[in-house]
């Protein structure tokens, strides 16, 4: 990750990222307020790369994960978020970020990595507290439809990878 000293604002007006002491502490705070529903930010900069932790997978495929170089990084997990990454779309350009619920200037930006992560590059024990907590966060391949639903919106592929491992192990 950047450090504080080397870190360049991607988004200056709307995000400021706080950096905390300790790995993976840092948090990424909305400098604005955006309406439930409102994309609050397009994904542009995007390479494709490694799952990594610092990844998000945008598709089916093993090697579909892009590195995100923005402040966008800093978003961190939450089991009930206030923002989803909605790259459901085959044209990149249209890929983006969106308020899942009223979002006020200082509030924390969190997503639910399940909606996007089908195995977790690094897993980890979630403290977001939420009465909804998996309590541990390893990817949505550890989730049920059912469960992953009740955190949606749920990127397409992987509603699909679970439906389709559903599938299998009802056949056997």
């Amino acid at each position: 990750m950047t450090s504080k000293l080397s870190y360049v604002p991607s988004h200056p007006d709307l995000f400021q990222v706080d950096f905390r002491p300790g790995d993976y502490s840092s948090a990424l705070i909305a400098r604005k307020g955006f309406s439930e529903g409102e994309v609050i930010a397009h994904l542009s900069g995007l390479t494709k790369g490694p799952k990594a932790y610092s990844s998000v997978q945008c598709g089916a495929g093993p090697e579909d994960h892009v590195e995100l170089h923005s402040d966008l990084l800093y978003v961190n997990h939450s089991c009930e978020p206030n923002v989803a990454f909605d790259l459901s779309s085959p044209d990149q350009s249209q890929w983006h970020v969106r308020a899942l619920k009223r979002i006020t200037p200082g509030d924390l930006l969190t997503f639910f990595y399940p909606s996007t992560e089908w195995l977790m590059d690094q897993p980890f024990d979630c403290t977001c507290g939420a009465p909804s907590c998996l309590r541990r966060v390893k990817g949505a391949a550890f989730l049920s439809e059912e469960e992953l639903l009740t955190h949606s919106p749920i990127n397409p592929w992987i509603l699909a990878a679970v439906q389709r491992r559903d599938k299998v192990g009802r056949r056997s």
